[in-house]
């Protein structure tokens, strides 16, 4: 039988070795509640992470720096499921269709995604849209200019074989400037652009190029080439409104929206929908190349820009290629915009 003192002890020692374990709890519960409150800290300050903004602006005036725009550096997350969507379109058609590469640029509610970014390629009639923008401009520094009149007197050959084809110039007739931008950008007649390369100023184009931020061309070269990023930026100030003046930019807008090109973003998109856009067909006999690049207006007022540059095998196929991705993209944005 034991003793009170032992029993006395043995109640003490329980006391003791309790009061360790919960001390030993109340550390670990404490240590717990610490790294856990550390730990969602670091979340929230993750989370309230942004991206660093690139803010364009003209440059080389006096007193004033106009905005172009201003950017993200970073991809939208919202668009992630479009890009992959559009990366494995891009990979059926090189296993089944012929295709060297294809690029898109998306911009949508102010968010942006690019697939095939480094790719680069040669523009073919979509440069008409940087000459749109360079013969209003010398409108602006000239009023007037838009209704020079120019006579086509010598046929232009342009050596190029064109697949898509519409109304031209006729040889002998005279037009004004406004009515060879017509021809230009609704129609992409090759004659009545150099027609208006030869009366241009090539140093506005040059300063359109350095103000926007791309490579400025070499006027001599045989070849000059965007990737899908830099050429889409030329569509944005028209749209933005932010490089000519407003009339000037709607009326650019608006001869975009009569292009007659139906072969490529209008076969993914319903009919009747209001679309502003320019295509291009490049390369050789053994590659060819065909882009598009637009704003595509949905019906509750919203629009998004794309862009699509291609390399393959068979112009077809690059059309229908472009209807297929530009499908995939107008459901995608037409139903985050809902």
């Amino acid at each position: 039988m034991s003793s009170p003192l032992a029993s006395r002890k043995f109640s003490l020692f329980h006391v003791a070795l309790s009061s360790i374990i919960i001390s030993l709890f109340v550390s670990i519960g404490i240590y717990w509640w610490i790294s856990r409150k550390d730990s969602a800290t670091l979340a929230i300050n993750s989370a309230k992470k942004t991206c660093e903004y690139n803010i364009k602006r003209i440059t080389g005036l006096k007193f004033v720096k106009p905005i172009l725009w201003v950017d993200e550096n970073c991809e939208s997350d919202n668009l992630v499921s479009t890009k992959l969507k559009i990366t494995e379109i891009i990979e059926k058609y090189k296993q089944t269709s012929g295709l060297t590469t294809a690029s898109i640029y998306l911009r949508a509610n102010g968010e942006w995604t690019v697939v095939n970014e480094e790719d680069k390629y040669e523009p073919g009639s979509l440069f008409k849209v940087p000459v749109l923008i360079t013969i209003l401009k010398m409108e602006e520094e000239h009023p007037g200019f838009l209704n020079k009149s120019i006579t086509y007197v010598n046929k232009i050959e342009t050596g190029k074989n064109i697949a898509y084809t519409s109304k031209v110039i006729q040889l002998g007739q005279t037009y004004t400037v406004k009515e060879l931008l017509t021809y230009m950008i609704k129609y992409s007649d090759n004659a009545a652009t150099i027609l208006l390369e030869n009366n241009m100023d090539n140093k506005v184009l040059q300063k359109l190029f350095a103000d926007v931020g791309v490579e400025v061309p070499n006027l001599y070269a045989d070849k000059y080439h965007f990737t899908v990023r830099d050429y889409s930026l030329f569509m944005r100030i028209i749209f933005n409104a932010g490089y000519l003046t407003i009339k000037n930019s709607e009326y650019a807008a608006e001869l975009l929206s009569e292009c007659d090109f139906k072969d490529g973003i209008m076969k993914g998109i319903p009919a009747n929908t209001k679309i502003a856009h320019k295509f291009g067909e490049s390369g050789n006999p053994i590659e060819k190349q065909l882009h598009e690049s637009a704003v595509i207006y949905l019906d509750n007022g919203a629009g998004y820009l794309l862009t699509v540059m291609t390399k393959g095998k068979d112009l077809k196929k690059l059309s229908e290629l472009i209807g297929e991705i530009s499908r995939t993209v107008y459901e995608d944005v037409k139903n985050q915009s809902k």
